[in-house]
C-alpha cells in the first residue's frame, strides 16, 4: 500500500488477530516486541520492508504457539536466529532470507517437525549445517545459499524422503557428494554451485528418475560424467561448469528427453560431441566451452528449428561446423571462438534471429562474409585473429547493413584497402544507443555466452551485453587511406581501435562528436597533421594512444588531455608540449614555456647544453684530473703544489728516496 514510517507498538493490543500481512511497504525501524505477544497469531508476514532490529531471543517461549507462517525476508534484520523458534511448534513456513542475520544455524530448528519450507539464504550465517536438519521429515524446500556455511553436507540430509528442492550454493562447503543422494526419491532440484566440493558425481544420482535440475558448477568435482545421468529422463537442466570433469560426454545423455539446458564449460572433457545430443529436441542452450572436445559439430544441430537458442563451443579443438541450418532456425547466439575452424557455413543466413556471432581465434580463410550484413538482429560480430583477407568494400545489395550492430571486431587479419565507410554510416546500434529495459527475459541466456573482447589493451569477458556497450576494433590489419569523416556519426561508440594499420591523413575533427568515447587507439599508423583540439571535448576518454605516427604541433592542454602520459604520444617527432620534454615554439622562435628564473648565473651556461654534454664533460674532467694527480704525486713536481697539499716533509722525503735510488743504480 506504499505505507511508510514505523510499526506502532500498540498493534500488539489486537489480541485476537490471526493474520498480520504488511508485505511490500516502506516500514523502517525496529520490529515491535508486542507483536510476539499475540497468542492467536497464525500468519506474520512482513516481507520487503526496511525493518531493522534483532528478533527477541524468547520470541516463541510465551506466545505464538499457533504461528504457522513467519515471513520477514527482504528487510535489514540482524543478530542471531533465536533458538527459541523451536517453541513455535506449528511452524510450516519460515522465511528469513535476504537480511543480515549472523551466527550459526540453530540446531533447535530440527525440532520443527511440521516445517515444510525453510528459507534462510542471503544472510551472514556461519558454521556447519546442523545434522538435526535431517529430522525435518516434512521439509519439501530448503534454501541456505549465499551464506558462509562450512563443512560437509550432513549425512542426515540424504535421508529426508520429502525434500524436493534444496539449495546450498555460494557457501564454503567441502567434501564429496554422498552416494546416498540416490535415496532422496522425491528430490527434483539441488543447487551446490560455488562451493569447494570434491570427489566425483556419484552414479547413484541416476536413481532419481524424477530429478529436474542438477547444479554443481564452480567446485572441484572430478571424474567422469556418469552415464547413469541418462536414466534421469525428467531432467530439464544440468549445470556442471568450472569443475575438473574429464572423459567423454556420455552418449546416454541423449535419453534426457526433457533437457532444456546442458551447461558443462570449463572442464576437461574430451572426445567428440555425441550424436545422441541430437535427440534432445527441447534443448535451448548447449554450452560446452573451454574443454578439449574435438572433431566436427554434429550436422543435426542445424535441424533444431524452434528450440536451440544458444550454442557455445568456444575454446575447444573443433575442426568443422558442417551443420546445415534450415529455414526457421531460432539460433540467437553462436560462439565458436578458439577452435580450428577453416570456414563458416553460409547456411547460417537462415538464422535471421542471430544476435551474437563469435568466430574469433580460428583459422578461417577467405573474404569477409558480406552476407552477414543482412542479419536484422545481429549485435555482436567477432572474427578477430583469423586469416581473412581482401577488402571491406565489396558492393552490397543490403541497403542498411548491420542495422543493430554494437560490437565489430575483425582485428588481427589481413584486410586491405580503405576502412568500411558504409558501416559507419548505417550502424544504428552505435547511434543514439539507449538502455533497453525490455530485454530482461534474455538476461539469463546471455550469462552463458562468455563473449571475449579486448578493451583498453586487456582481454575482457562479457557476461552480459548491455544495449549501450559499443565497440569497433579493426586493428592489426593492412587498412590504408584516410579515417572516414563518417565515423563521427557513431555518437554512441565507446571503444575504437584502429591501431597497427597503414592509415594516412589527419584525425577527422568529427571524432569529437563521439562524446562518450572511453578508449581511442590510433597508434602504429602513418597519420599526420595536428591533434584536433575538438578531441578535448571527449570527457569520458580514459585511454588514448596516438603513438608511432607523424603528428606535429602542440598537444592540446585542456580537460581530459591533461591526464595522459608520455606513452600516449611517443614516436611522433613533431609533437611538443606537456607531457613531452620537447617544448613548443611560437612564430618568433621563442619557447612557449619560458625557462624558470634562477639566481645562479651558471644555470644559463648549463641550460645551453644537453644533459649528455654536461655528464660527458664531468666524466672527462674526472679522468684527466685523476691522471694529472697521479703524475704529480709520482714525480713530486711542481714542488710548490706538492708542498701545498702534502706538506714540505712529503716533498723532502720523496726527494731523498729518489736520490737513494739513483745512488744504488750507479753502484750497480
Amino acid at each position: 500500500m506504499g505505507l511508510v514510517g514505523t510499526i506502532p507498538p500498540e498493534i500488539g493490543n489486537i489480541s485476537s488477530l490471526v493474520s498480520l500481512d504488511m508485505n511490500d511497504n516502506s516500514f523502517h525501524g525496529p520490529l515491535p516486541v508486542s507483536i510476539f505477544n499475540m497468542s492467536n497469531l497464525e500468519v506474520l508476514s512482513l516481507r520487503n520492508n526496511s525493518l531493522s532490529s534483532s528478533l527477541p531471543l524468547d520470541m516463541c517461549i510465551h506466545n505464538l504457539d499457533r504461528l504457522k507462517i513467519l515471513r520477514i525476508s527482504y528487510n535489514e534484520m540482524y543478530g542471531n536466529i533465536p533458538s527459541s523458534l523451536e517453541q513455535c511448534s506449528q511452524l510450516e513456513y519460515l522465511s528469513l532470507y535476504n537480511n543480515k542475520f549472523d551466527g550459526i544455524v540453530p540446531r533447535e530448528l530440527g525440532n520443527l517437525t511440521k516445517l515444510q519450507t525453510l528459507y534462510i539464504d542471503a544472510n551472514k550465517l556461519t558454521g556447519d549445517i546442523p545434522e538435526e536438519i535431517g529430522r525435518l521429515t516434512n521439509l519439501k524446500s530448503s534454501d541456505m545459499s549465499s551464506n558462509k556455511l562450512k563443512g560437509s553436507l550432513p549425512a542426515t540430509l540424504f535421508g529426508m524422503p520429502s525434500l524436493q528442492y534444496v539449495d546450498f550454493a555460494s557457501n564454503e562447503l567441502s567434501g564429496p557428494l554422498s552416494p546416498q543422494i540416490g535415496n532422496m526419491t522425491s528430490l527434483l532440484r539441488i543447487g551446490l554451485e560455488y562451493n569447494n566440493l570434491t570427489g566425483e558425481i556419484p552414479k547413484e544420482i541416476g536413481l532419481l528418475t524424477d530429478f529436474e535440475r542438477l547444479s554443481m558448477c564452480c567446485n572441484n568435482i572430478s571424474g567422469l560424467v556418469p552415464r547413469e545421468l541418462g536414466n534421469m529422463t525428467a531432467m530439464v537442466g544440468i549445470y556442471l561448469s568450472s569443475n575438473a570433469l574429464s572423459g567423454p560426454i556420455p552418449s546416454a545423455i541423449g535419453n534426457m528427453s526433457e533437457l532444456d539446458y546442458l551447461v558443462l564449460p570449463h572442464n576437461k572433457l574430451i572426445g567428440e560431441i555425441p550424436l545422441s545430443i541430437c535427440d534432445l529436441r527441447l534443448l535451448t542452450l548447449l554450452h560446452l566451452a573451454d574443454n578439449h572436445l574435438e572433431g566436427q559439430i554434429p550436422k543435426c544441430l542445424g535441424n533444431f528449428n524452434s528450440t536451440l537458442l544458444a550454442l557455445n563451443l568456444g575454446q575447444n579443438q573443433i575442426t568443422a561446423l558442417q551443420s546445415t541450418f534450415v529455414k526457421g532456425c531460432s539460433l540467437q547466439a553462436l560462439i565458436l571462438y578458439g577452435n580450428k575452424l577453416e570456414g563458416i557455413t553460409q547456411s547460417l543466413i537462415n538464422c535471421q534471429r542471430l544476435e551474437s556471432i563469435d568466430f574469433g581465434d580460428n583459422e578461417i580463410r577467405g573474404a569477409f562474409p558480406f552476407w552477414m550484413e543482412a542479419f536484422p538482429q545481429l549485435r555482436v560480430l567477432i572474427l578477430r585473429s583469423n586469416k581473412l583477407n581482401g577488402t571491406m568494400l565489396e558492393a552490397s545489395k543490403t541497403e542498411h547493413p548491420f542495422p543493430k550492430l554494437q560490437v565489430l571486431d575483425i582485428s588481427r587479419n589481413a584486410f586491405v584497402g580503405s576502412l568500411p565507410d558504409r558501416y559507419f554510416k548505417n550502424c544504428e546500434g552505435m547511434i543514439d544507443a539507449k538502455d533497453n529495459l525490455t530485454r530482461v527475459g534474455k538476461d539469463r541466456l546471455q550469462t552463458y555466452l562468455d563473449l571475449g573482447v579486448i578493451l583498453k589493451g586487456l582481454d575482457q569477458e562479457l557476461k552480459r551485453l548491455l544495449d549501450t556497450f559499443t565497440m569497433i576494433d579493426l586493428s592489426s590489419n593492412r587498412f590504408s587511406g584516410n579515417i572516414p569523416v563518417s565515423i563521427g556519426n557513431l555518437n554512441s561508440l565507446r571503444y575504437l581501435n584502429l591501431s597497427s594499420n597503414t592509415l594516412t591523413g589527419e584525425i577527422p575533427v568529427s571524432l569529437g562528436n563521439i562524446s562518450i568515447l572511453e578508449s581511442l587507439d590510433l597508434s602504429w599508423n602513418r597519420l599526420s597533421g595536428k591533434i584536433p583540439s575538438d578531441l578535448t571535448g571527449l570527457t569520458f576518454l580514459s585511454k588514448l594512444n596516438l603513438s608511432m605516427n607523424n603528428f606535429v604541433g602542440p598537444i592540446p592542454q585542456s580537460k581530459q588531455f591533461s591526464t595522459f602520459q608520455n606513452d600516449s604520444y611517443i614516436g611522433n617527432l613533431g609533437l611538443c608540449g606537456v607531457p613531452l620534454a620537447k617544448q613548443c615554439e611560437t612564430t618568433d622562435g621563442k619557447s612557449v614555456f619560458p625557462p624558470q628564473e634562477d639566481d645562479d648565473d651558471e644555470s644559463g651556461f648549463i641550460d645551453g647544453f644537453g644533459w649528455r654534454s654536461v655528464v660527458l664533460g664531468y666524466g672527462c674532467g674526472f679522468v684527466v684530473g685523476i691522471g694529472v694527480g697521479y703524475m704529480i704525486i709520482r714525480s713530486g713536481r711542481p714542488r710548490w703544489l706538492v708542498d701545498f697539499f702534502f706538506g714540505a716533509g712529503y716533498s723532502n722525503s720523496k726527494m731523498k728516496r729518489r736520490n737513494r735510488a739513483k745512488a744504488t743504480t750507479r753502484r750497480r
